[in-house]
């Protein structure tokens, strides 16, 4: 079969206008540390695209509004320190859904990680997901 998928180029969030796109740049550079690619606009047609390491997230003010769940429940962000990106999600004032645990999936082989699930400021559902 021809592999036609590389990767992931980006994830794509829509922010309900400026002060949102601003609040969702602060979470996603300012605590998070992700370096910005590029950035565009203002006001309400402002974009940015910033480095997740191995992908870009995307994030825009022109969004209508915070969108119901999908199919798609949440994305994961890889890290190797699950329990700092939940100290500063949760001292910037965010919900943490899921604390800091060590799991083994049972799959063979087994699959250890760290993992912890926030809530982000356009509504979306983030895993911190460290493999051990």
């Amino acid at each position: 079969m021809e592999k036609l998928i590389t990767g992931t180029h980006h994830i794509s969030l829509k922010a309900h206008g400026a002060e949102a796109f601003e609040k969702t740049i602060h979470f996603y550079h300012d605590i998070l540390g992700l370096p910005f690619v590029r950035r565009w606009g203002e006001g309400n047609t402002a974009g940015a695209m910033l480095d997740t390491g191995n992908s870009l997230m995307e994030i825009s003010a022109d969004g209508d509004s915070c969108m119901e769940s999908g199919s798609i429940r949440h994305f994961a962000l890889a890290t190797d320190q699950v329990d700092r990106a939940v100290e500063l999600v949760r001292a910037a004032g965010y919900q943490i859904t899921a604390e800091p645990a060590d799991v083994t999936i049972p799959a063979q082989p087994p699959f250890p990680l760290r993992m912890a699930f926030c809530i982000g400021p356009c509504g979306e559902e983030i895993e911190f997901f460290q493999e051990k």
